[in-house]
């Protein structure tokens, strides 16, 4: 890789950042990727050979499934001798939910896999869009002494920001700092330079692992979100239904739960049942501890896992390339224990 132009692959898959207004109709329209030069100039000055590839039909983030993770996975491997690192430009509204499921989905990754987009498109005055995209290509294409890329990640690149891709999570549907990192620092900030975090982000065992992916995902998942005024019938109906193979419970501060009767024996009865149970805080900052209170060592009493300092975004992102793997619900219950991608910080 050492004194040879490097190569960027551009991935447009929608999203606000790859839209220009239409003179006539004064609405705005995507535009034809394959002219992103002509719209970010700026990134004719590097030294970087940029290829794009755009989505047919683009896809709006509201609209994202898992059928695109895997697409997406399938297109990164399929281009991955070609290119030293590639750029996927996405919506903001689920592109948390995408790097995190991307992060797992990729095995053995030794090269940048960065999601950017912006608050305004990129053809409109005043758009956030050129700079995160030309901070995006400038880090998908930075390389260490060796040659070896500076942040083999899935990252999202937003705001000034790199931040790992399974720890983040979208704060902001108005600023053009959209994304916050709560429980881990960035991996580098952009400003009159880029200032890489070194000590944070992480590096293969070894830089000849052949890319694999995870392509078989079970997304038979629920979200339970505790509130005050919780009926019975409601909290059966999530963590009893007949098609949910996991739930993940959004629990108070530490990792709390009520501990009325009633909502143990639905959570015990669910547990029994072999369903798996991932105990993820509703705070943003901090993580689950049961051992702390009473009321958290009861669910975990009741078979309730820990999902340590994860985000609810990368917990399901987990569970659902786990859930994948394997039939095994206990299998899947100890590898959730597990830091595979820098998700979590065990305790």
């Amino acid at each position: 890789m050492i004194g040879r132009k490097a190569s960027i692959l551009l991935v447009y898959t929608g999203g606000t950042i790859g839209m220009k207004q239409d003179p006539e109709k004064g609405t705005l329209v995507p535009f034809d990727f394959s002219q992103i030069l002509d719209q970010v100039p700026e990134l004719g000055k590097f030294a970087i050979r940029i290829d794009s590839v755009a989505f047919d039909p683009l896809i709006d983030s509201s609209d994202i499934e898992p059928s695109m993770w895997v697409r997406l996975a399938d297109l990164i491997l399929g281009h991955y001798d070609y290119y030293d690192g590639f750029v996927i430009l996405h919506g903001t509204d689920t592109m948390a939910y995408s790097a995190s499921a991307l992060s797992f989905m990729l095995k053995g990754l030794t090269k940048p896999v960065i999601f950017t987009g912006s608050q305004l498109p990129i053809g409109v005055p005043r758009t956030d869009g050129k700079e995160n995209l030309i901070s995006s290509v400038e880090i998908a294409s930075a390389t260490d002494a060796d040659g070896h890329a500076l942040v083999p990640e899935v990252c999202i690149c937003f705001g000034s920001l790199l931040l790992r891709g399974n720890r983040a999570v979208k704060e902001s549907s108005e600023a053009f700092s959209a994304f916050i990192s709560p429980n881990f620092p960035p991996l580098a900030e952009a400003g009159i330079n880029i200032r890489y975090n070194t000590s944070a982000i992480r590096r293969p065992a070894s830089w000849d692992t052949p890319l694999e992916i995870h392509s078989e995902l079970d997304t038979r998942v629920a979200i339970l979100k505790l509130h005050p005024g919780m009926t019975p019938e409601i909290v059966r109906h999530f963590l009893l239904g007949k098609e949910t193979r996991a739930v993940i419970i959004e629990t108070y501060g530490s990792g709390n739960a009520p501990a009325r009767d009633w909502f143990l024996d639905i959570v015990r009865e669910s547990s029994e049942s072999g369903k798996i149970l991932v105990n993820v805080t509703q705070c943003l900052n901090g993580g689950v501890d049961m051992d702390i209170y009473d009321n958290g060592r009861k669910l975990k009493d009741a078979g309730v896992v820990s999902g340590y300092d994860g985000t609810t975004e990368s917990t399901l992102a987990k569970l659902f390339v786990l859930m994948g793997m394997t039939s095994d619900n206990e299998t899947v219950k100890n590898a959730l224990s597990q830091n595979l991608r820098g998700e979590i910080l065990l305790s």
